[in-house]
């Protein structure tokens, strides 16, 4: 993930010059209406260094901390590194300023003054903290209203695409159930194949109102969705999965792989002499669909619409890509697999 975009160059630019005046001025105002050019240029200056290494030395702090927990259940351990880290500094900087700058530089002794050096640097450094951290609230809260509104577009206009396109799930599942009772319980390969639509059909009408199902969820209903097929193509169709159980409760979009499948019957040749072989695996925290090529012949051109919209339900989901890997004998697609 990359860090944190912070467009921050005015308030820097501004901040930090600002601070340095102002701070002195508050904390030693009898030097200022003393008129001492020495002894307000030198306090000045020090607040200025002193400022400008708390400010972008805790600035960095922040910036590779988000880098390194940037998921919201990580909060608490960000801040509690956030906190320790920024004191640390901010202590290291306030007797760096008071032993060098102060006592080297300026001749001015202020070696036993570092707790008070360090309880003024405090100021500098709890007021960038809460800068960048406001900011950034607001930046991840704006982020996730959009990403919700935009994944409400999306599946509003997956279920006007649905009721356009075909019958409504609700009657052709209720009628498939009629027909099971009017099917001779003797003709098994029939209720079976029969029991395995209405699998299909049922987690349509479950999953179509979620944004994510469990991997162990799709591939229970794929499984129903590979028999089908296998029914129709019998062993021109074949299909390996290679999934470890530990990964069972990692999320997917729901009926992403089924796309995928169905994308990969429709392009291609399924045959005796050319069958299909479609591999599922698990790899480096993506579900891969990878099968070989061989595309119709047809005058008819793909659209990938539904390829389209996996990516673009993924785009809302995580800043993970889909990866769409291609060569001249195989076509792989991975999606990322996603935490609760």
């Amino acid at each position: 993930m990359e860090p944190p975009y912070i467009n921050d160059r005015k308030a820097r630019l501004i901040g930090i010059p600002l601070l340095s005046i102002l701070l002195p001025i508050v904390m030693h105002k009898e030097v200022f209406t003393s008129g001492n050019t020495k002894d307000i240029f030198y306090w000045i200056s020090s607040c200025f260094m002193n400022t400008l290494l708390i400010w972008e030395g805790n600035r960095a702090i922040f910036i590779y901390l988000r880098k390194k927990f940037p998921h919201y259940r990580q909060t608490a351990r960000r801040l509690i590194r956030q906190t320790i880290l920024g004191l640390t500094y901010t202590l290291v900087v306030s007797a760096f300023i008071d032993y060098f700058f102060c006592s080297q530089i300026s001749n001015f002794d202020r070696i036993n003054e570092v707790l008070i050096g360090f309880k003024i640097s405090l100021i500098p450094t709890i007021i960038v903290t809460l800068m960048y951290e406001s900011a950034f609230f607001f930046q991840s809260w704006k982020s996730h209203v959009q990403k919700t509104e935009a994944l409400a577009r999306e599946n509003v206009q997956s279920q006007l695409d649905a009721l356009k396109n075909q019958l409504d799930p609700h009657f052709l599942f209720n009628s498939l159930n009629t027909l099971a009772s009017l099917i001779d319980d003797e003709n098994s390969p029939a209720q079976n194949y029969l029991d395995k639509l209405s699998d299909v059909y049922r987690y349509v009408l479950v999953s179509r109102e979620k944004n994510t199902v469990t991997l162990e969820e799709e591939m229970q209903f794929l499984d129903a969705y590979i028999y089908l097929n296998k029914i129709r193509f019998r062993e021109n169709l074949q299909v390996e999965t290679q999934l470890s159980t530990d990964k069972n409760q990692l999320h997917v979009a729901p009926l992403s792989i089924q796309m995928l499948i169905e994308n990969a019957i429709k392009h291609n040749v399924v045959s005796k002499e050319k069958p299909l072989k479609i591999r599922i695996v698990q790899e480096d925290g993506f579900l891969t669909v990878e099968n070989n090529l061989q595309e119709k012949k047809t005058f008819e051109k793909s659209t990938k619409v539904g390829l389209q919209n996996i990516i673009n339900r993924y785009r809302l989901l995580t800043e993970q890509q889909v990866e769409i890997l291609r060569n001249e004998w195989t076509f792989k697609v991975k999606l990322p697999l996603l935490e609760a």
